[in-house]
């Protein structure tokens, strides 16, 4: 297990100073027992740029240089897919623990490969897999484990809206696999979490947008292990007002009564006891940019397990080797979606008939 050190407690670096950095790196700042001590991206300007923003002292510009030199507790892995097996293995070979921005692989094969590799290793790894520590999942979970609606048979996880995030990210619209693997591996965890172990997918998928290469609509028929149904769908491309993004909206009937949450964090649970109605919103933080606060809150909450993880040396909630199954459903959707048939799921989360 990873031993924190007495004065400074984990020392953390981060690779990747793009668009989503930012978030890891105002999140560190509210973790107890962990500090980023530097940072790294191929582009100097950019890491230069964020170590400036953040009172972060040292800067690189090649990663195996950083990990030689700093000799780290863990590294937070924030760059886009393509470079995430030859980082995390380069992570592994330093006997470094590594978080892992997702989607976690391109392939089955180089996800496998990476957790084969920190296993050989001896060390952790978790894929920042933050939809699930959203307040307003944390909040569902919560009340499922509660009993307080009984059994669940029946939910739906949705996220629709017509945002234009091509703005700050326009590679997205050049993906060849695009809604289902930015996108819906999240709602896909957090059915998983909510409704337990998908052993039947089935899928549709659509491309509306004319700029977009892949696939901006998804909806996937998810059957899970105790004999609940969930339907997962996501669209980049639904034209609402208000509109909700960045906001997941839930809903799940148990056998003893319901709980919606719609927008803007409202919650309506129905009990034997009644009705109740609250809000389950994300506690406000002074550098949370609406209405990304929900997504910001979970990275804190992510970032907080992982340093708990690492503490007590526990395998993290959304592991490498759990990532598996989300990652091979999310594969699963387009073969899906392209046969038209129905994929069942073994226990080991692999694909065994159609």
């Amino acid at each position: 297990m990873t031993q924190a050190s007495p004065v400074t407690g984990f020392r953390g670096v981060l690779i990747g100073c793009g668009f989503f950095a930012d978030n890891h790196l105002h999140a560190w700042h509210e973790i107890e027992g962990a500090t980023i001590v530097a940072v790294c991206d191929r582009d100097r300007g950019k890491a230069e740029a964020a170590a400036l923003k953040h009172g972060i002292a040292r800067v690189y510009d090649d990663a195996e240089a950083m990990l030689v030199a700093e000799r780290p507790d863990f590294v937070d892995v924030a760059t886009t897919v393509q470079s995430h097996r030859p980082l995390v293995e380069l992570a592994a070979r330093h006997g470094v623990p590594v978080i892992c921005q997702k989607p976690f692989a391109p392939s089955l094969a180089d996800a496998e490969a990476m957790v084969a590799a920190c296993a050989r290793a001896g060390v952790p790894l978790m894929v920042h897999e933050n939809f699930r520590w959203q307040a307003p999942m944390q909040a569902a979970a919560a009340i499922i484990q509660s009993g307080a609606i009984g059994t669940p048979y029946f939910g739906r996880v949705s996220f629709r809206h017509d945002f234009d995030i091509y703005r700050k990210q326009p590679y997205l619209a050049t993906d060849e696999r695009f809604v289902i693997l930015d996108l819906g591996i999240h709602l896909i965890d957090v059915a998983r979490a909510l409704f337990g172990e998908v052993v039947s997918l089935a899928a549709r998928t659509a491309s509306i947008n004319p700029i977009v290469r892949g696939e901006d609509v998804a909806t996937l028929l998810l059957g899970h292990a105790g004999g609940a149904t969930s339907v997962v769908d996501c669209s980049f491309f639904a034209h609402r007002d208000p509109n909700p993004f960045p906001q997941t909206l839930l809903e799940i009937d148990g056998d003893e009564g319901s709980l919606l949450i719609g927008q803007d964090y409202a919650l309506r649970l129905v009990t034997p006891a009644g009705t109740e109605m609250r809000s389950v919103a994300p506690p406000p933080r002074a550098w949370a940019d609406p209405p990304f606060e929900a997504v910001q809150d979970s990275v804190v909450n992510i970032e907080r397990h992982w340093v708990e993880c690492l503490r007590s040396g526990r395998e993290p909630a959304t592991s490498g080797r759990d990532n598996l199954r989300t990652l091979g459903l999310g594969f699963a959707a387009y073969d899906a979606a392209a046969s038209g048939v129905t994929m069942h799921v073994g226990p080991d989360g692999r694909i065994v008939s159609r």
